[in-house]
């Protein structure tokens, strides 16, 4: 009797109400046509974490795509300060959008985009809330990333409410990985992964240096902590599934032409070109 009350309980957190089936569904349209959403209209619909979760979840069975991995948001202190937050948040990503260096992005296929460095992490089993950081060295393989945060919002960034960043698939668009290696096979060690410095650069000016030590210290926490919420969630991370582990540095806007991220520690770079085709 108890496990059924436990069950009961948990499908009713995962029901919408039908003003959130009606956001999930613009949401979707947006994310199809391009057409940006303003927060103002729908910002009394999703006011919690469960909520926003929830809606979520109901735009990534839109999208009619398997799911890819995710990316982790606000991993420092100064992107969750701009969002009135405490903690990291996710997003759902399905498989087509992550996409192989290098690429061509057209600016059709986008709206509001920005850039981040990141580092981007493939599981190659299962991985557990019970995986250590050492395990989860050894059971993943790494690649540098850029990612292009994009909304469905308009005029979303740096101002839109971290309860909709969340619905809105934590502002996924594209992540762009460079070459896969094994993670223990560059890194001897679970600290060497806080010390990797990188340089963001657009049409050959450099725009920025960055450090993992931005990602909650190490970018191994980052995963640690998507790991531990999506178990929480029923939703454990899957095999082949890839996680962007969160921003090195703050985004820069993704204007047209050729952006290229370097990294150091042997794990190379990333190049994207961003077209207006």
């Amino acid at each position: 009797m108890e496990v059924t009350l436990m069950e009961t309980q948990k499908q009713a957190t995962m029901t919408l109400s039908a003003k959130e089936n009606e956001f999930a569904e613009k949401l979707f349209h947006a994310y199809q046509s391009h057409q940006p959403l303003k927060e103002a209209d729908w910002k009394d619909v999703v006011t919690d974490e469960q909520t926003a979760y929830r809606v979520q979840k109901r735009l990534t069975e839109l999208k009619e795509e398997a799911v890819g991995g995710y990316k982790v948001s606000l991993t420092s202190k100064q992107t969750q300060d701009m969002f009135d937050s405490d903690s990291p948040l996710y997003g759902a990503q399905v498989e087509s959008h992550f996409v192989q260096s290098p690429v061509t992005l057209h600016r059709s296929s986008l709206m509001e985009p920005l850039a981040e460095v990141e580092m981007l992490f493939t599981a190659k089993e299962p991985l557990s809330s019970h995986d250590s950081l050492e395990d989860l060295l050894k059971k993943t393989k790494v690649a540098p990333a850029v990612e292009v945060p994009d909304s469905r919002f308009s005029d979303w960034f740096p101002s839109l409410s971290k309860y909709m960043v969340m619905a809105d698939a934590a502002v996924g668009g594209f992540v762009v990985y460079g070459q896969e290696v094994e993670a223990s096979q560059l890194f001897d060690s679970v600290e060497a992964l806080a010390n990797v410095k990188c340089q963001l650069f657009h049409n050959g000016k450099k725009l920025k240096d960055g450090a993992s030590s931005e990602v909650l210290g190490n970018p191994l926490n980052s995963l640690q902590w998507l790991v531990k919420k999506l178990e929480d969630q029923g939703q454990p991370l899957q095999a082949g599934q890839r996680v962007s582990s969160g921003t090195f540095l703050l985004p820069e806007s993704l204007t047209d032409g050729e952006w290229k991220a370097t990294f150091d520690q042997g794990l190379g770079a990333v190049f994207l070109n961003v077209s207006k085709d």
